[in-house]
């Protein structure tokens, strides 16, 4: 590790002088049965936006040739049970862009369905806190695919779809990403998600300095500014849906946002 990783690593921030990698701006495909949508803070009761086909969605989204799309299926996410057969179709309908897929991962099998569907990177967030050591089979299975979600409502880490809890702490279940060897956080606040509210920057920045890990940033994201704001932070990128479904944000005029060297 050289110095300047270790004072990522140590302070949350980059090196002065240290040349930033572009941030990136990830496109949201919420799939629920087989129409995309948009929930408001995870609340299937609280649909507020369908946007029809979610293979079209997947293809207009990919036009804009994003760093990759990210893919959920909300339905296995609160249930369980991978759907690799929605991640082909919608893996091909992204392609040349690569697709990052969440939902339903309950074991290191169900990722690799996945992967083997047309993954580039799979999302686990409940499995990977399911037990002390659950986080390093993935890391074991996947190594730099795997992106585990830290999904926070009231400083809890959340499970199964955002209806349950982990019963962990921000903290804790960032110490053992680390110690797993993660090699990337998503982390969402869930009480901002689908609210168009910004982002917690507060939370955001927590994470990003307690792991010093890559970290992408979702929900509540609104506008270029919380875009800039988010770069500021040194966080790797953003997933937006809801901005992007109403034009708050154009993917297709978006170039990359610079974070601070």
């Amino acid at each position: 590790m050289t110095a300047g990783e270790r004072q990522a690593r140590e302070t949350g921030e980059r090196p002065a002088g240290e040349t930033p990698a572009d941030f990136e701006l990830i496109p949201a495909v919420d799939v629920l049965g087989d129409e995309a949508v948009r929930l408001e803070q995870g609340d299937f009761a609280r649909v507020t936006l369908r946007a029809g086909d979610p293979a079209e969605l997947v293809r207009r989204f990919a036009e804009a040739r994003p760093p990759r799309i990210h893919v959920v299926d909300l339905a296995a996410a609160r249930s369980g049970g991978v759907r690799p057969h929605l991640v082909a179709a919608l893996a091909a309908a992204a392609a040349p862009v690569p697709l990052q897929a969440a939902g339903g991962v309950r074991s290191p099998a169900d990722a690799l369905a996945l992967v083997a569907a047309g993954a580039d990177r799979v999302v686990v967030g409940s499995a990977a806190f399911a037990g002390p050591d659950a986080v390093r089979a993935y890391v074991e299975t996947l190594g730099e695919r795997l992106v585990v979600a830290v999904d926070v409502r009231g400083g809890v880490v959340a499970a199964t779809g955002w209806e349950g809890s982990t019963g962990l702490g921000v903290d804790e279940a960032i110490e053992s990403c680390v110690a797993a060897g993660v090699a990337r956080l998503l982390c969402t606040a869930i009480e901002r998600d689908g609210t168009m509210a910004g982002p917690n920057l507060e939370l955001l920045a927590l994470v990003r300095k307690r792991s010093g890990l890559p970290v992408v940033a979702a929900g509540g994201i609104r506008s270029d500014d919380d875009l800039a704001a988010l770069a500021a932070l040194g966080i790797e990128g953003a997933v937006v849906g809801r901005a992007l479904l109403e034009g708050r944000i154009s993917l297709a005029s978006h170039g990359p946002v610079r974070r601070p060297s």
